[in-house]
């Protein structure tokens, strides 16, 4: 059973009624009504230059991604929540997640060399939540989930996170009351079976 939870609101919008924020404190709501440990990664918070050298990946991270990056190290479930914008994760979340995957921390030299990277955060799981303005379905089928799959694929797969479940909230743009009690009920679901 997991215990500890990391919750990443990657909205890079102070603006406490942003949905994300809304949705991962539904979500944490219900994890701690179950009893699991939550920790919480608001990138809105965070200031850190962008990685311009590839060999910036073979140093740590500065501060203060350093510091969060041991949320995620000590959890057991990651739950990542971002608006699509343009097609993607919001720039500053890419950004932190760039910065966190510096010295080794998703995937580290293989052992023997020559064989495949080591994936540093087996045995975790993760959930993906986006929200959008456009209808789920159009994005999956018109767009294929692009970046849902570079996400799910790209930093969570090949790092070792299994399973990875991911939400689609389309029509995010005019939420009526209703619909939003209704996300915020299936996130405190989720948060309260750690999934």
């Amino acid at each position: 059973m997991t215990q500890t939870i990391c919750i990443i609101d990657g909205h890079p919008d102070a603006d406490p009624k942003r949905l994300c924020r809304t949705l991962a404190d539904s979500y944490a709501e219900g994890a701690h009504s179950s009893g699991y440990e939550v920790s919480r990664i608001n990138v809105r918070d965070l200031t850190f230059p962008l990685l311009e050298r590839n060999e910036d990946f073979l140093t740590p991270p500065p501060e203060p991604v350093l510091s969060e990056r041991q949320k995620i190290a000590e959890a057991d479930h990651l739950v990542i929540l971002f608006p699509l914008w343009l097609g993607g994760m919001p720039a500053k979340l890419r950004a932190f997640f760039e910065q966190t995957a510096r010295a080794g921390f998703f995937i580290s030299e293989p052992e023997p060399a020559g064989t495949w990277p080591r994936k540093m955060m087996a045995g975790k799981s993760a959930r993906v939540v986006i929200t959008m303005g456009m209808p789920g379905a159009v994005y999956r089928v018109m767009m294929d989930a692009g970046s849902l799959k570079a996400l799910e694929r790209g930093i969570l797969g090949i790092s070792g996170f299994k399973p990875v479940r991911h939400t689609i909230l389309g029509g995010a743009g005019d939420v009526s009351p209703q619909r939003l009690s209704a996300w915020k009920s299936e996130m405190w679901e989720l948060g309260h079976s750690a999934a």
